[in-house]
């Protein structure tokens, strides 16, 4: 399952991702892990959950991000839950067709693996395409 959060900045999006991840954090059974651009959340976000600083790891392609989902699944099968927090701040990629396609690949994990993803964007839901919006 892919869910994502679209909107312009100052919409709100993070605070409800904080709330999303803090929820998940007492009702998933597994492990969870928030993916972000800076150390923002460290304060916001409830100490169970992995937070991962996309740029301590040179995550700057959807290729490298692809790769480093695999990893983490690799390292721990107890994973059930990925946030990704700021897409656009982490791949700046304004090409909504290779953001298209990185939601496709994640759906399709999502079905082999068991695991769920939420994805925040800093879009205007209104200029997003089908491919995208199926998400929403």
């Amino acid at each position: 399952m892919v869910k994502v959060i679209m909107g312009l900045k100052g919409t709100g999006k993070t605070k409800q991702m904080v709330e999303l991840i803090n929820a998940a954090a007492g009702a998933e059974n597994g492990n969870v892990v928030a993916i972000e651009h800076s150390r923002s959340l460290t304060f916001d976000i409830h100490y169970k959950i992995r937070l991962v600083d996309a740029v301590s790891y040179q995550i700057n392609t959807y290729e490298s991000l692809r790769g480093f989902i695999c990893g983490l699944y690799a390292g721990n099968y107890d994973i059930t839950h990925i946030f990704i927090e700021g897409l656009r701040k982490i791949l700046p990629d304004e090409n909504q067709e290779s953001t298209t396609r990185f939601l496709d690949w994640l759906e399709r994990f999502s079905q082999e693996n068991g695991i769920k993803f939420t994805v925040s964007i800093s879009v205007d839901p209104a200029l997003a395409p089908e491919g995208i919006k199926k998400y929403l």
